[in-house]
């Protein structure tokens, strides 16, 4: 063989060795990474090619599959009362994704979870059956928070105090998944993105805005734990007006007969004194304010409920006069209905925050557990002490104050209504909130709920939390305690 043969030879020798490696590294390595990616239409194809999986509230699917015509999508998502659930399902779009626990656990509802499948499945080559998800919401708790807020902008959570069960989440306005389900459903996609009152926004844990009094609980309860007093009746050192130090500003109160200079912790949740919880934070100090709030689940960037919630937020490096209005839920602090529910939730469980949750387990296709999510994993906020101080407050609020609208006959019921600023120099109509915690002692049965109001119909003066959000939250804790 000749020299110039033999380099040929060689030559082409390394070629099929760099095609053997490169056939070798896109099959191994490459092929892997082609299967999962977002825009490989055989992904899609898949989870669409058989029923899915559904998402179960109290033993009945409020999903389902239907099959289509035409396209090579064969199946698309379908929802039982779609609007009533939205806040809780999400949206499973064979266009846009899924969202929320259709996103979540879409391997498990679609059968591509790896746990859902056993060896002999493997060497059969037999489907997999899709997974179903269980959530922990109660339909009539649900029911009665979606048909209260009605056609009004706004969200509200109900939460069991002891467990941590997320009995319902409303926001409004909703929408209907169904209407995005399938591949040509581009024009509703567009009318929904486009709406300026964002219906695809949940409200209830994605849109965290200033909690206004509701707040007030918060400093309260770090009053008390601190003992910068020893009880919600003893006096408070609150003048009226307050002047927040540094400025030639007073912080006033809403109802300016109101009983509020001096005025005890309970008597100022009982007519939502400014003047005593402003000067309350800033006597605290900001940290000691976040502290307390932070052991509530405020600045959590990790609140998974399994849904993530966004975070409400104490800020820091306030000077003394932001700290006073920090006080009384504004500045800067932002909170979500969940956030909020959670509050009442622990002051109503002695003291003890259950983490919230709303899927109760995730099970394979014959009903055996893959994951389950325990009750009442607990922490410790306050001294049980304080929670039964709060509470007693919290009753007075509904029984002799501006939370009339909360009581149910027969049960013991605590709240604390709230307005917040907004817009600029507080040019929009406020906020209104409500928070409770409702027992009946004749069944056992509690409830924690959160009400925000963020738009609606009433005039400007007429926007209270009492007249507005109240009587949402009653609704809800009737239908939990029944």
């Amino acid at each position: 063989m000749n020299k110039t043969i033999r380099r040929a030879a060689v030559f082409s020798l390394l070629l099929v060795f760099a095609l053997l490696l490169r056939a070798t590294w896109v099959q191994a390595y490459e092929a892997r990474a082609l299967a999962d990616d977002q825009h490989n239409r055989r992904n899609t194809m898949e989870q669409y090619a058989h029923p899915l999986g559904d998402i179960v509230v109290a033993g009945s699917p409020v999903t389902g599959s239907k099959e289509t015509t035409g396209g090579d999508l064969r199946y698309k998502r379908t929802y039982k009362d779609g609007e009533l659930y939205a806040a809780v399902t999400g949206y499973s779009s064979q266009a846009y994704g899924s969202n929320q626990l259709e996103g979540i656990y879409a391997d498990v509802l679609d059968g591509t979870d790896s746990r859902l499948k056993n060896p002999l499945d493997a060497l059969t080559g037999k489907r997999t059956e899709p997974g179903d998800v269980l959530t922990t919401i109660d339909p009539a708790v649900q029911k009665a928070g979606f048909e209260a807020l009605g056609d009004v902008k706004g969200a509200a959570v109900a939460l069991d105090p002891r467990t941590g069960r997320v009995l319902g989440m409303v926001s409004t306005p909703s929408y209907d998944p169904s209407v995005i389900a399938g591949s040509a459903d581009g024009e509703a996609w567009r009318r929904l993105t486009e709406d300026e009152d964002k219906p695809l926004v949940n409200r209830a844990i994605r849109q965290p805005v200033a909690p206004g009094s509701t707040f007030k609980l918060v400093v309260a309860a770090a009053a008390l734990e601190d003992g910068l007093y020893g009880s919600v009746d003893e006096p408070t050192k609150s003048p009226n007006p307050y002047r927040m130090k540094g400025t030639v500003t007073d912080l006033v109160n809403e109802n300016p007969s109101a009983p509020c200079e001096n005025a005890s912790i309970r008597v100022a949740l009982q007519y939502s004194c400014n003047n005593v919880f402003g000067k309350m934070a800033a006597d605290l100090g900001q940290d000691k304010v976040r502290a307390t709030a932070e052991k509530f689940g405020f600045n959590d960037k990790e609140q998974d409920i399994p849904v993530r919630a966004y975070p409400s937020v104490y800020p820091s490096g306030m000077d003394a006069a932001q700290t006073a209005l920090s006080g009384i839920g504004q500045f800067d602090v932002t909170a979500t209905p969940l956030q909020v529910a959670m509050v009442s939730a622990a002051i109503a469980n002695d003291g003890l925050l259950a983490s919230p949750h709303m899927v109760s387990r995730v099970v394979d296709g014959d009903g055996d557990t893959l994951e389950s999510h325990k009750d009442g994993e607990t922490r410790r906020i306050m001294s049980p002490d304080t929670a039964e101080q709060l509470r007693d407050a919290m009753t007075t609020v509904v029984e002799d104050g501006t939370g009339s609208n909360a009581r149910i006959d027969g049960a013991e019921v605590g709240g604390k209504t709230g307005t917040a600023q907004r817009g600029v120099e507080n040019s929009k109509k406020p906020y209104a909130w409500f928070t409770s915690y409702a027992k009946d002692d004749r069944t056992g049965k509690e409830v924690a709920v959160a009400v925000l109001i963020e738009d609606s119909n009433a005039r400007r003066a007429e926007v209270s939390g009492n007249g507005l959000a109240a009587p949402v939250a009653r609704k809800m804790m009737e239908a939990a305690l029944k």
